[in-house]
Order: C-alpha cells, then sequence, then structure tokens
C-alpha cells in the first residue's frame, strides 16, 4: 500500500543484510552470531526482521524480556532465542516456548531449577551470567563455586552458554577496563570449565566489542545497534547501512512576520519573516519535547531545517525559509544518509534512544 502522505517508518531489509554481512565478515568462520532484537528490534519490526535474520541463517536470537519471546515463536521463529533478562513469573511460559534463560543471580538460578523441576525438564539448556565490571546483572566471579554446587547432581539444567556484558567497548579511553573485563571473563570460564567438566559456549562482546576487540570472540558474539546500521564511531558507520528512516510530510505552510511566536509557551520569536511548516509527529511518536527549540534539524528536499518551538504531542514545527517546498512534501527526520546518531545527539542523547522511542502508532513500512 502506498504510504506516501503519513508519517512513516521504513524498514530496509536489505540494509540489515549488509549490515549482518560486515559485522560476520569481522568474525572468524565457526564463530557463532547472536542477534540482539529486543525493543522490537530497537524500534523498527521485529518480526519482518527476526525472518529475515532467519534467512541469513543466524545462529541465535536475543531479546530483553519473555514476552518478546514469545512474540517471535508465535510467528514461526525457530532460531534458538536467549532471553536477557527473564523475570521468574515468566519461567513456565519461558520453557513452553522453548527459550533459553540467561540465569544472573543466586535467586534466579534457584527459582529456575525449581519450575524446571515442576515442569520435568531434563538438559535444558540455560546461560549463565556473571558480572566484570559493568555491575547491572550477573553473578559474581567468586560465584562459581555456587552454580557448580547447586546443579551438582541435578539433571534439571545444563548449562549451554556463559555471558557478560562489556560496559565500553566503543571508548579507546577504556581501552584498560574493558581488557580488564576481557580478562576475568577469561579467568571465570576457566573455573567453570574445570569444575564443571565442559567449556560452555563464552560470548562476551557486543557490537563495538566486536569491531574493537576480534580476540575475544570465543565461540560467540552478539549484536545489537551494528544490524541496524551504527557502529558507535563514524569510520564503521561508514561501512554500515542505517535500516530505519523516519518519514514526515509538511501538512502545512506558516508565513510568520517578525515578532509573531509559534508554538506552545510561545517557545520560539521570530526575529524577521520567515517560512514555517508543520509536520505530523510530536512527542507521543518519540520525538521529544529536548528536541525542540532549534535543537535538532530534519531534512526537506535534502536540506536542513531546525525543528522551532516546543515539541508538541502530536506535531513539531519547522523552519524552512529559503527552502523550496509545498504542502505535502516529503521530510526526513533521520535514517539513510542522515544518521539517527547525528539527530540524537543535537539532544545530547544517542541513536539507540531515539530508535526504540519511535511509537507504535507510527506506521512501520517494510522494504523486503
Amino acid at each position: 500500500m502506498d504510504r506516501i502522505g503519513e508519517t512513516t517508518l521504513e524498514i530496509d531489509l536489505s540494509a540489515l543484510e549488509h549490515n549482518y554481512k560486515f559485522l560476520t565478515s569481522r568474525i572468524a568462520p565457526g564463530t557463532k552470531f547472536m542477534a540482539v532484537v529486543k525493543a522490537m528490534a530497537y524500534g523498527s519490526e521485529v518480526v519482518a526482521i527476526a525472518k529475515k535474520l532467519e534467512e541469513l541463517e543466524v545462529d541465535y536470537l536475543a531479546v530483553a524480556y519473555v514476552k518478546e519471546g514469545v512474540l517471535l515463536r508465535d510467528a514461526g521463529i525457530t532460531t534458538p532465542i536467549l532471553v536477557l533478562h527473564p523475570q521468574p513469573v515468566h519461567f513456565k511460559e519461558l520453557i513452553d516456548r522453548c527459550l533459553e534463560p540467561s540465569l544472573y543471580s543466586p535467586k534466579v538460578l534457584l527459582q529456575f531449577l525449581d519450575v524446571a523441576q515442576r515442569q520435568q525438564q531434563q538438559d535444558y539448556p540455560v546461560h549463565i551470567k556473571f558480572n566484570t565490571g559493568l555491575n547491572r546483572l550477573g553473578f559474581w566471579e567468586n560465584d562459581v563455586d555456587f552454580v557448580i554446587g547447586t546443579l551438582k547432581g541435578r539433571t534439571e539444567l545444563r548449562i549451554k552458554g556463559v555471558l557478560s556484558h562489556l560496559a565500553a567497548s566503543e571508548d579507546e579511553n577504556e581501552r584498560e577496563f574493558s581488557l580488564n573485563q576481557i580478562n576475568t571473563f577469561t579467568k571465570i570460564c576457566l573455573d567453570l570449565k574445570e569444575k564443571l567438566g565442559y567449556l560452555p559456549m563464552r560470548h562476551v562482546l557486543n557490537t563495538s566489542g566486536i569491531l574493537n576487540y576480534p580476540e575475544a570472540q570465543f565461540e560467540m558474539v552478539r549484536s545489537g545497534i551494528g544490524l541496524y546500521g551504527y557502529g558507535n564511531h563514524p569510520d564503521f558507520d561508514k561501512k554500515m547501512k542505517p535500516v530505519a528512516t523516519l518519514k514526515t510530510v509538511i501538512s502545512q505552510r506558516h508565513k510568520i512576520e517578525p515578532g509573531e511566536s509559534v508554538g506552545y509557551n510561545r517557545a520560539y520569536t521570530s526575529d524577521g519573516y520567515r517560512i514555517t511548516a508543520t509536520l505530523p509527529i510530536g512527542h507521543a511518536d518519540g520525538i521529544g519535547r529536548q528536541y525542540g527549540n532549534g535543537k535538532a534539524l530534519v531534512y526537506v528536499k535534502g536540506t536542513p531545517a531546525p525543528i522551532i518551538g516546543n515539541v508538541c504531542m502530536d506535531m513539531i514545527m519547522i523552519d524552512v525559509s529559503g527552502i523550496d517546498c509545498k504542502e505535502g512534501d516529503e521530510v526526513i527526520i533521520f535514517g539513510a544518509g542522515h544518521s539517527a546518531e547525528d539527530f540524537a545527539h543535537s539532544a545530547q542523547s544517542i541513536s539507540y534512544e531515539i530508535l526504540t522511542a519511535i511509537a507504535p502508532r507510527v506506521t512501520r513500512v517494510i522494504k523486503w
């Protein structure tokens, strides 16, 4: 269906394929690849993204919560799915859908073991997460004995993977910290192997880790933001293609005289004769108020136009003085040629936030 004339988020699956092939070219043959599709595939369209990745023969998918994995299973996705932050209330549903949990604390391990026992599971695959410095989720280094002791003599669970998460893999100034995390993770895995009797699949690298610490690939790597076209560094960004392009249209143009104000609270007052355009997108669609008042730029026929005044719930106003445009013309908020990272940076944010902020009411258009 032709969606010209409304606000849309265009999802380019050929760009996803390009990014996947670029990232997999950076890892050794035989290293598995886990594609992170949490938060509706970073705000895009998770089922279409997952199906494309399955077509590309990705090894694993990762989501944050059980309900995200359930959605994929119900859509016919059969690829192994890791749930990064499962909540105990959903453990039975997780098992019913053959999802693999990341277990990150003594309480969570014991609770999952109890559910697995009641569900009469044998060798159910789990991943054990260790905290090596991010200090968000994870067992401590000295918890290896607890994990082994808890599972000793039990047949309900099998440790299939062990993971950790790098805190600053994109920051060259934090290279020593990242290397210390990797070294700590390596020692934990060796301890686990010795006491477990086998070595589970190890994964610690995220997108920036893949690009900056190739020596720590282990058996699998994980990538989220890179799949969607952002490498956390200008040099890598040039080699990737944004998957999501946010587009809208000009609803109305106004001629503004000197001293006239625009929008709520009269946040913008014209210093001369200006032409403004109103767009059908606002903070209810994910463009927060922090982008208003001249901070962020959008693009009309390739020409930058600043957002002026306060962002409204359903509308933003832009200054199109000097731009040859008319009502109904397309406007690019971010996407191909206009980085979401640059847009986000204008309000001291990051690409992750703006991508995942785009509301469900914005129509998704899939480009196969």
